[in-house]
């Protein structure tokens, strides 16, 4: 795999403290002409599902051979293991509690290992703190697959076993899918883990959420202020949105709030 110098973080450190801007120190420090980009550093609070969520919808905008790094990692500093993929031609790098999961299973042909934290001795990685893989480990590591210094098969070992998802795949059955919500938006508009591809067979498809049925639009501005609207987001699925309001507010509903999608209105 040809290394692009491109590295992506994302995070749940929020943007107060220096914590994402230390890890891009390290990163420059070890390849100072790398491309470091900010995915995401507002991912809720040791919750891996939203940040597996955008890591796998969003790598496919980036350059073949980037280095995308997640950390979400509530189990910092014990014996959990942190995985590193190669999928699509990229790389991923993220704690095993799951993050990873829906990735994964998803990639034709993933080839997943796992850190082998002796194996990065040459890389003089310095004494990691018990509270901060992301700058001792993630952030070096990432440095050198970036330069193209190292393979992911130098430092890590093969592995066939991960975490599972901390959310279920969306379930088909006859004339509905059943799926989840994901993460919600600055608008509040509920953003699910339902394919766009598992309705396109549906003729009037109808979202099912908190008691109300939505019709599916094409866009926002289809529906009239304060109207509630199912879309096909910029990311290929199911999003829940009011039209100039919050969705979110307007029905309550929050993270890992059950979505159904069918066929047709249900009497």
């Amino acid at each position: 795999m040809q290394a692009s110098g491109v590295i992506t973080i994302t995070t749940d450190f929020g943007h107060k403290g220096p914590f994402a801007a230390v890890m891009k120190g390290v990163i420059l420090s070890r390849l100072p002409n790398a491309r470091v980009i900010d995915l995401a550093h507002d991912i809720p609070a040791q919750w891996p599902p939203e940040a597996g969520f955008w890591v796998s919808r969003s790598y496919q905008w980036f350059p073949a051979g980037s280095v995308h790094l997640a950390i979400v990692d509530p189990g910092v500093g014990t014996e959990r293991d942190i995985l590193v993929a190669e999928c699509d031609g990229h790389v991923f790098m993220a704690p095993d509690n799951g993050l990873l999961a829906q990735l994964l299973e998803n990639c034709p042909q993933p080839r997943v290992y796992k850190l082998d934290l002796e194996k990065l001795e040459p890389l003089q990685l310095p004494v990691p703190s018990a509270t901060f893989h992301g700058r001792d480990i993630f952030a070096p590591v990432a440095a050198e697959l970036a330069a193209g210094r190292v393979a992911v098969s130098d430092i890590a070992t093969p592995t066939n076993e991960w975490t599972p998802g901390w959310i279920d795949e969306p379930e088909a059955a006859a004339g509905k899918v059943a799926g989840v919500i994901v993460t919600i938006d600055t608008f509040g508009n509920l953003i699910s883990n339902i394919d766009a591809q598992l309705i396109e067979h549906f003729s009037e498809p109808v979202a099912d959420i908190a008691g109300h049925q939505i019709a599916m639009q094409t866009t926002y501005g289809r529906a009239q202020p304060g109207d509630y609207l199912a879309l096909i987001n910029s990311f290929g699925v199911i999003e829940i949105a009011r039209a100039e309001g919050s969705a979110a507010d307007g029905l309550g509903s929050a993270r890992g709030a059950p979505l159904v999608v069918r066929d047709g209105y249900q009497t």
